[in-house]
């Protein structure tokens, strides 16, 4: 069962095989431990009515296939593969509701980066985690700053696949926002134009229109960015994908962050000017509501999104 305290679990999916938590371990000549070559990717299962539900698991798990593709990775599982076994990694942890970490990494024992014959391996971790930036961040939203550190620019990092090395990035401006006591940095590309947060897709609400970056712009293409453009679609609001100057920010009626983590976590100010009226925006609330209705098996799963976890035997 998991500890709470800590969220760690009991046990960890490796190549196949389930093992203890504390065996599942790498060795410090490991390719990635050096060059950070690791595909990943952040799901979610939600405690439902009925059971555990992980939210749009298939799409998860194809974005770690192609992740892997991009940076050439030997994958030996198919995404109904990884599926299944997320599944039984779950109920292997008796758990209902959790933060999964998918992970390919490159292992091996030997020195410099050219990856030839370098092996890579799958691990599933189940995580027990509760929301990304805190309730009241949900509730009421958060106060963020522009970063100074760029995304990078289109012909460098392949930002289309969710990499470990990636997150150095990340990292820089999370680290920058935290410090000078902002929730979180939005990040814009290398040209200068609106791309995302340190971990989280980035939206924006004026005139009743739904904005948010193209791919274009250095932005992960989010499976959560996409269940909010569905979502809003079908609550009958336009929705906008184009290239967005940073002063764009500032002139919003609502701003929003997207992502597995963050789920839909409002923004009340940026670089201490107030979004709106700063609280959380009409559009932004019913976007939020019509998606935990759906993740937490409160209204029906009309879009085919959860993948149901067996229960535990008593």
């Amino acid at each position: 069962m998991a500890d709470a305290s800590s969220g760690k679990t009991s046990k960890i999916w490796r190549d196949g095989e389930l093992l203890n938590w504390e065996d599942a371990t790498i060795h410090v000549m490991s390719h990635v431990v050096h060059y950070g070559s690791s595909v990943f990717e952040g799901v979610r299962c939600y405690q439902t009515p009925t059971g555990g539900a992980v939210f749009r698991l298939r799409e998860h798990m194809r974005r770690l296939v192609e992740s892997a593709k991009i940076y050439r990775f030997p994958m030996r599982y198919s995404v109904d593969d990884l599926m299944q076994a997320t599944v039984d990694t779950i109920a292997a942890n008796g758990l209902e509701e959790c933060y999964i970490r998918p992970i390919v990494v490159r292992t091996g024992e030997q020195m410099g980066f050219y990856p030839v014959g370098v092996p890579a391996e799958v691990f599933i971790i189940c995580w027990k985690w509760g929301h990304y930036l805190g309730h009241d961040a949900l509730a009421n939203g958060v106060d963020v700053r522009v970063s100074s550190w760029r995304r990078a620019a289109p012909d460098t990092f392949p930002t289309m696949a969710k990499a470990g090395g990636n997150y150095l990035n990340s990292q820089l401006s999370k680290v920058e926002a935290k410090q000078d006591d902002y929730s979180e940095g939005i990040m814009l590309d290398s040209f200068g134009f609106v791309s995302e947060g340190s971990g989280e897709n980035l939206f924006m609400v004026r005139d009743g229109v739904l904005y948010t970056s193209q791919m274009s712009n250095a932005i992960l293409h989010g499976i959560t960015r996409d269940t909010v453009i569905t979502l809003a679609r079908d609550l009958g609001m336009e929705v906008r994908e184009t290239q967005l100057p940073r002063e764009f920010l500032y002139l919003a009626d609502e701003v929003f962050f997207s992502g597995t983590a963050a789920e839909i976590t409002p923004v009340k100010s940026i670089d201490r000017l107030p979004v709106g009226d700063g609280k959380p925006g009409p559009a932004t609330l019913a976007i939020q509501q019509a998606f935990m209705s759906i993740a937490k098996g409160q209204v029906t799963d009309r879009f085919g999104w959860l993948t149901p976890v067996p229960r535990a035997r008593s």
